[in-house]
């Protein structure tokens, strides 16, 4: 049986949040154009970066608000906690 792809097991997920660049490696393989986080300190540096991180940010927190369960949306290690911090969304 095939393995599955690093983005979908534990060694391609970063445990602060997000994927590491073993999951983006195995995406890009796949055919998508993935890139890694934006910071608040990198988007003051680029506009582009900036709106990346605003367009993330909304999305996750309407994620947050309306697909998951109040218990996953209050867990501090619940993965989509974990990508907010990643990207400085708090």
């Amino acid at each position: 049986m095939p393995r599955s792809p690093a983005w979908q097991r534990a060694e391609g997920k970063n445990p602060e949040g997000g994927l590491n660049e073993k999951g983006r490696a195995s995406l890009r393989a796949e055919g998508r154009d993935i890139k890694r986080p934006v910071k608040a300190g990198e988007a003051k540096r680029s506009p582009a970066a900036a709106k990346r991180r605003i367009a993330f940010c909304r999305r996750m927190k309407g994620m947050k608000a309306k697909l998951t369960s109040a218990t996953t949306a209050n867990d501090p290690n619940s993965r989509i906690n974990k990508s907010l911090r990643a990207w400085d969304c708090n």
